[in-house]
């Protein structure tokens, strides 16, 4: 096998579109915004995946979705259970344009407007490690 070949029959273009909406909905714009938080190599950065390959990492999202659907439902008060398509509606944004290097972030306001605790809890979701200065 030449360096960089897929190990595997390639995915289906299903289970590449399942991929893709799991990984808008943990908060990432496309496989390449993704590489350094899932373990992407190059190769998967560009869409490339063998079916095993989507397969884990598609019950790896899953799985952390359903984590996160159980930590919301546990810290909110019961009498306010969202329905199923307020959490979905939530869960899974519309795309967004891709970030623009500097000035406001993708929201339109600067990130020094963001509460820190908040911007740490994103970077934290995203895989980073954030401590304070």
């Amino acid at each position: 096998m030449a360096f960089g070949q897929q190990a595997g029959p390639p995915a289906t273009g299903r289970q590449v579109q399942e991929l893709l909406e799991l990984l808008h909905g943990a908060g990432h714009v496309d496989f390449r915004d993704a590489r350094g938080p899932m373990g992407f190599t190059q190769r998967q950065a560009g869409g490339k995946f063998t079916r095993d390959e989507a397969e884990a990492f598609i019950g790896q999202l899953q799985e952390a979705e359903s984590l996160r659907d159980e930590q919301a439902l546990s810290s909110a008060p019961a009498t306010a259970a969202p329905t199923q398509a307020q959490s979905q509606a939530t869960r899974r944004p519309a795309t967004r344009p891709a970030p623009s290097g500097r000035g406001p972030s993708a929201s339109g306001r600067p990130l020094s407007a963001v509460p820190d605790d908040q911007l740490a809890a994103e970077l934290r979701r995203r895989g980073w490690t954030v401590t304070e200065p």
